[in-house]
């Protein structure tokens, strides 16, 4: 799963592409270091304009306040761990429910069984 709960609420694993043509989650990435987001954003990766634009991204995308949501790991790196802040069961529902929608969780897991 590219998400897991946490004490402090859930970690989100992405793999960032920078300075795409356009924005957007386009799907998983199953890497040595597991399952990941592939996030696409048009910003460049300088002066933190890439993470932002990450954040803004995953915010609208997943109708959260752009406060609960931070970079706890790689904000220098492509792969990225984000923290999203709140009760961590519904933030994590919501993002499977999310995710199954656009039929991400459903290909994983055929990659997996086949």
């Amino acid at each position: 799963m590219p998400f897991t709960l946490a004490a402090d609420g859930v970690r989100v694993y992405l793999r960032v592409t920078p300075r795409a043509r356009r924005a957007g989650i386009d799907g998983l990435k199953d890497d040595p270091d597991g399952v990941r987001f592939k996030v696409a954003v048009t910003a460049a990766a300088e002066d933190g304009k890439a993470n932002a634009a990450v954040l803004a991204l995953l915010a609208r995308e997943w109708h959260l306040a752009k406060s609960d949501l931070a970079i706890i790991a790689g904000a220098g790196s492509r792969n990225k761990t984000i923290r999203i802040a709140g009760e961590g069961p519904d933030v994590l529902a919501a993002l499977i429910h999310w995710s199954t929608a656009r039929g991400l969780l459903g290909g994983l897991q055929d990659k997996r069984d086949g």
